[in-house]
């Protein structure tokens, strides 16, 4: 049998024999579509706002206007997004100042060619865009602390203006719950400082932590309690499949709009857990398998699924290398183990930039042995990374069977980013 894996802008094959498969888990939302054009349904949500009047209203009387959008790294289809949204702003107020603020949380800057390909070049050359920068202080203003005792401080942009509005899709995240709404403000533009300690050592502990889940993870209070604070009057989150297309628009209140979406996402991704002795996925192909930083996400998936001693398989291209330098320097300083213990001891208030992922991979690579499959990294600095080099899935397969045995079982979630998996409670 043939699976088809995404990996970068393409796919990759995974050959498996069927007496091998236990099953192939896709979720609803992969081959969902919406009703109508994906400019209908952005139009449709914008007219029927949750929980706020429409966007025309909240512009009018505003001088300065901030539309905060995802950066480089994120799928978010804003060729389609912002332009439907200027256009809101304006009907309600011409003359409105609009800048757009690009939320890189931590990552680098978005490069001008990477906003030519996200925003198309007449937003690029007609409107103001300006991309957060994490680690320049001076761009930054304090709001207090939030409910874990964060420091909160956030781009400046955010608090001198009259009208805050942001844009974002909802897919299920490893351990802020879901994707979008608040995560915009938080880490999106705030300072390293208070990215650093929403994703400390014992937030990313917490077994609240995690897909799906909302009520009491501390990192999801941390972020709702900065969009209240700044003031975000108005969203827009889509939702996508695997075409990266939108299948369903919500708009409106930052935290009504956003639970809408979240109970639509869960109903369309949400499978239960299939164990397996050997776990393959992806992180969904370009842009999330940029690099490994990212590449947590869908390993957190496949933890789900995988057995005792289950032996994980990621496809993740990895075409800008590690990632930040961060998360580079603690995935090699030492094996899964070491690992944890170094990160267990950073108190919140040093939280080291990047750590999570490295101590989310510690977690998981104490339990399961990880194959990466990846062009783009030499295998050298894989293994130095605690994990296991393959140039394709089908030699991470071959590898994988002769560490568990020609009968192993073998669960395939092809886009391990898309899927919420779900366990039966004991």
């Amino acid at each position: 049998m043939r699976i088809d894996l995404p990996y970068d802008t393409k796919t990759v094959p995974l050959i498996i024999g069927e007496q091998n498969l236990e099953k192939v888990v896709i979720s609803h939302i992969s081959e969902a579509s919406g009703e109508g054009t994906q400019e209908e349904m952005v139009r449709r949500a914008l007219e029927r706002p949750v929980g706020t009047p429409r966007l025309r209203e909240l512009a009018r009387g505003k001088k300065r206007v901030v539309l905060v959008t995802s950066d480089h790294t994120r799928a978010v289809p804003s060729k389609i997004t912002l332009p439907i949204l200027l256009a809101e702003i304006r009907a309600g107020n011409p003359d409105a100042e609009i800048t757009i603020l690009i939320a890189t949380g931590l990552h680098r800057e978005t490069t001008r060619e990477e906003q030519i390909r996200m925003f198309g070049s007449e937003i690029v050359e007609r409107e103001r865009i300006v991309v957060n920068r994490a680690f320049e202080k001076d761009e930054f203003v304090s709001m207090g602390e939030l409910p874990s005792g964060a420091g909160f401080y956030v781009n400046r942009l955010a608090v001198d203006c009259d009208l805050l509005v942001t844009e974002g899709f909802i897919e299920p995240h490893f351990f802020a719950g879901f994707s979008g709404g608040r995560k915009s403000i938080l880490p999106g533009i705030c300072s390293a400082e208070t990215v650093n300690e929403n994703h400390s050592y014992k937030a990313i502990a917490s077994p609240f932590a995690a897909a799906g889940v909302l009520e009491g993870n501390p990192i999801h209070e941390d972020m709702i309690c900065a969009a209240r604070r700044v003031n975000v009057q108005f969203i827009l989150n889509v939702a996508l499949n695997a075409r990266k297309e939108i299948i369903a628009a919500f708009a409106g209140d930052v935290e009504a709009a956003h639970l809408e979406g979240c109970r639509y996402i869960r109903s369309i991704s949400e499978e239960p857990a299939v164990t397996g002795d050997i776990v393959v996925t992806s992180n969904g192909g370009y842009p999330l398998d940029q690099n490994l930083y990212q590449s947590p996400k869908a390993v957190a998936t496949a933890e789900a699924c995988a057995g005792e001693d289950g032996v994980i398989i990621m496809v993740c291209a990895c075409r800008e290398g590690i990632g930040g330098s961060h998360f580079e320097e603690l995935i090699m300083g030492g094996n899964p183990q070491e690992i944890d213990r170094k990160l267990s001891a950073v108190p919140p208030r040093e939280t080291i930039p990047e750590q999570w992922c490295a101590q989310i991979y510690a977690r998981i690579l104490q339990k399961h042995p990880v194959i990466l499959v990846t062009t783009y990294l030499d295998p050298e600095v894989v293994r130095r990374a605690n994990m296991i080099p393959a140039s394709t899935p089908d030699e991470a397969l071959a590898m994988a069977f002769e560490m568990r045995g020609k009968d192993a079982r073998v669960v395939v979630i092809p886009d391990g980013v898309s899927v919420m998996i779900t366990k039966p409670v004991s």
